[in-house]
């Protein structure tokens, strides 16, 4: 399978440019030793990377994105996969491409700064480990893009609890002057 391409700016999908992605780790969904997809997050957006069979096109696609549910497959036959959302997404915000043999979806968060523990309810969640690893991630995301004149490339957060990236300091838009909301 060919890397996935790198996840879209937020701007390019009509969000806010200060919630742009930041390098992101990508988790995997592994049922019965396959993995049927990868997926990463950013303050604005989950991207789920798919793996499709060769010689398929994006006009061979059935791909349904909405606030509460993601379905996708072959046109013309049962979905792929079909299952609610872990939180909601903007629909009308998000979007899907087909490149190199990778079905990419962008699903825009409604609720920008939350941490999804996995994509689709039902699918196995992240480990405590990957969960802190994202949550640290969007938070030094967040303050970079409050604080833009400042360098949060090495910073860390200490202990093991992480604060929401969504609430802390009064919320994403309230801490600094580049913020957004």
């Amino acid at each position: 399978m060919p890397p996935p391409p790198p996840p879209r700016a937020a701007q390019e999908i009509g969000g806010d440019p200060r919630l742009a992605p930041a390098a992101a780790a990508r988790h995997a969904f592994v049922h019965a030793g396959a993995t049927v997809y990868e997926w990463e997050q950013t303050l604005a957006e989950v991207n789920v990377y798919v793996p499709v069979p060769p010689g398929v096109r994006g006009r061979d696609l059935d791909v349904t994105v909405g606030r509460a549910r993601l379905a996708f497959g072959l046109r013309g036959n049962p979905p792929f996969l079909d299952g609610a959302l872990h939180a909601p997404a903007s629909a009308t915000d998000s979007l899907w491409t087909l490149e190199d043999g990778v079905l990419h979806v962008t699903l825009a968060k409604a609720e920008p700064g939350e941490a999804w523990p996995r994509v689709i309810q039902g699918h196995a969640e992240l480990t405590e480990e990957a969960r802190r690893a994202d949550a640290q991630r969007l938070l030094l995301e967040r303050f970079q893009h409050e604080h833009p004149g400042f360098d949060f490339s090495g910073a860390t957060v200490n202990g093991d609890a992480v604060p929401d990236a969504r609430t802390f300091l009064g919320g994403i838009g309230a801490g600094g002057s580049g913020g957004g909301g």
